[in-house]
């Protein structure tokens, strides 16, 4: 029969919650955990907020917004609704010697998303490139567009499908028909792609003929709002696709003007523009190969948010290291639950889980500094962090927590749909990072993890390899794609064996934000995928140990 310790947490109050949101995916969910982190914590939006143009910069004139919403769309441009190919798949890295690519903003913003670092074995530039659009969006003012994760990189490129300024009326028909857009799609959403940016005089010299001008703007501002709708519509529009010198090249009054102007009417309500833009956006960063399933997608930072555990072993006991993000403020209390038929050569008989086995008052408590998708939604978030002391002759099986408004209300119970979040690796720990013993090495050529083994026989017949992949690619120019470094681990002959647990450690040149570990004892193996730890860092820097 199984154990529950319980203890309770003090930590702020909020009144209006009583049940578990339904903004709460089903735990683990690796990719929308990383996805939400990356939309309302992540680093992007540092970029693109306030939209403001980079003067004296190597993108003179223009916004980095502008820049990252025409690679989203062009990336997207290879869509093909008739076979389901193609589409926003980070192909456009492989397709930059295009005509209609032309312009050092595209490699700059791949460069953007290489230097973020926040690509992942399940989040690629196609994820990014996405998540850059409803970014770029945003800074300028525009609206919130859910996002979702997902899509899988091409490996080359797709085909030329770009429509170009010069081409007539009915190509740009046809092919934002394969894109998936009727032609009101198409209107709207040429207006929505250039209310940003506009034309580079020397990457299109035969549109912008004036050489004293660097970029000609679209419209008077560079915020994300109708201003292209209405210029257009008072005949006062700087658009050069409109006023242009070269009548073959004014695309954009073909275009705003082959429905008589109807949809354009309709976008001078700048409500109108902005679900328009939104719903249009949404599904141009959603057209993905058919063979692709995206995610729901994420309207809201979920309600609740967990960080996988962390586990420790010192002195006898474990220490596992968790935290729950919440919206807004609450009081809450966490519970685990104990092995008490124990396994993997412990002895069995009775429960080991002492009054205080499982359960320590948090940690502390950190703020969360959401992103502008946060910001302008209205929410607020604290995140509590729990180093929980178990014995080691039990083990924890799985754990959840209640918050209580100490209100007199009945606590919430946060139990991932009833079942828990449960310890993924078997109940005794076989493999795992040491999180206290392990050391990040800030240094320019080397790097020390140290892994974590429970052996059942001989420790001679043990061995541990990891795989570090990194984000990062150090190729001066696109195709940016992240690599991955694999290596055997050593015993560590500073840490001996303890408690039936043997110490494995790697100290090499490699980074890495996510890690595969690999332990093999005899003829049994045990896994460990996707170790996040960059989340572990940036999380709990007291137990990364830097030098």
């Amino acid at each position: 029969m199984l154990q529950l310790i319980q203890f309770l947490v003090a930590a702020g109050t909020l009144a209006g919650y009583t049940v578990q949101g339904l903004s709460t995916f089903q735990w683990p969910n690796q990719l929308l955990d990383y996805a939400d982190h990356q939309l309302y914590e992540g680093t992007m939006d540092g970029l693109v907020e306030g939209c403001t143009p980079r003067v004296n910069t190597p993108r003179d004139n223009t916004t980095i917004s502008a820049q990252w919403l025409r690679l989203a769309y062009n990336d997207m441009s290879t869509h093909n609704v008739d076979d389901g190919t193609g589409g926003l798949d980070a192909s456009i890295m492989y397709e930059l010697d295009r005509a209609q690519n032309v312009g050092e903003g595209m490699v700059q913003s791949l460069q953007d998303f290489n230097g973020l670092a926040i690509i992942a074995p399940f989040f690629g530039m196609a994820d990014s490139i996405a998540l850059g659009a409803v970014f770029a969006v945003k800074g300028c003012g525009g609206p919130v567009i859910p996002y979702s994760a997902g899509r899988i990189d091409a490996t080359a490129a797709g085909p030329p499908t770009v429509p170009q300024p010069q081409q007539n009326l009915t190509t740009h028909i046809e092919l934002f028909r394969q894109q998936g857009f009727n032609e009101t799609d198409m209107i709207a959403l040429v207006a929505c792609g250039h209310t940003l940016g506009g034309v580079r005089q020397v990457d299109f010299p035969l549109i912008v003929t004036d050489t004293s001008i660097d970029v000609d703007t679209f419209d008077t501002t560079p915020a994300f709002d109708n201003t292209i709708v209405s210029q257009y519509l008072q005949n006062t529009t700087q658009d050069v696709l409109v006023v242009g010198p070269n009548v073959t090249t004014q695309s954009d009054l073909r275009i705003f003007s082959s429905d008589g102007n109807v949809t354009m009417q309709s976008l001078l309500s700048a409500d109108t523009f902005s679900d328009t833009c939104a719903t249009l956006l949404q599904r141009m960063i959603n057209t993905v190969p058919s063979a692709v399933n995206l995610t729901d997608p994420i309207t809201e930072p979920f309600q609740y948010v967990i960080n996988d555990p962390l586990f420790s072993y010192q002195n006898g006991t474990f220490n596992m290291i968790t935290a729950l993000r919440v919206r807004k403020t609450y009081l809450y209390s966490s519970q685990c639950e104990c092995y008490s038929d124990l396994v993997m050569g412990r002895p069995a008989g009775g429960s080991f889980c002492p009054s205080t086995g499982c359960s320590k008052q948090s940690s502390s408590t950190q703020p969360v500094f959401f992103t502008v998708f946060g910001e302008a939604q209205g929410f607020t978030a604290s995140r509590y962090l729990f180093n929980a002391t178990i014995n080691s002759t039990s083990s924890i099986s799985k754990f959840w927590f209640e918050i209580n408004n100490n209100d007199g209300s009945d606590p919430v119970v946060v139990d991932n749909g009833g079942s828990g979040f449960v310890i993924e690796q078997d109940p005794s720990l076989s493999l795992f990072v040491d999180a206290m013993r392990s050391e990040l090495i800030f240094s320019e050529n080397s790097g020390g993890f140290i892994a974590f083994l429970k052996v059942l026989g001989d420790a001679a017949s043990a061995s541990a390899s990891m795989t570090a992949f990194s984000p990062f690619s150090t190729a001066i120019s696109p195709p940016f794609t992240p690599t991955t470094t694999s290596i055997n681990l050593e015993l560590d002959e500073t840490n001996p064996p303890e408690g039936g647990f043997t110490f494995f450690t790697a100290n090499s040149s490699i980074s890495g934000s996510f890690l595969d570990l690999t332990a093999n004892v005899g003829s049994t193996s045990f896994t460990v995928e996707n170790f996040n730890l960059a989340f572990a860092v940036s999380s709990f820097p007291s137990i990364v140990i830097s030098s």
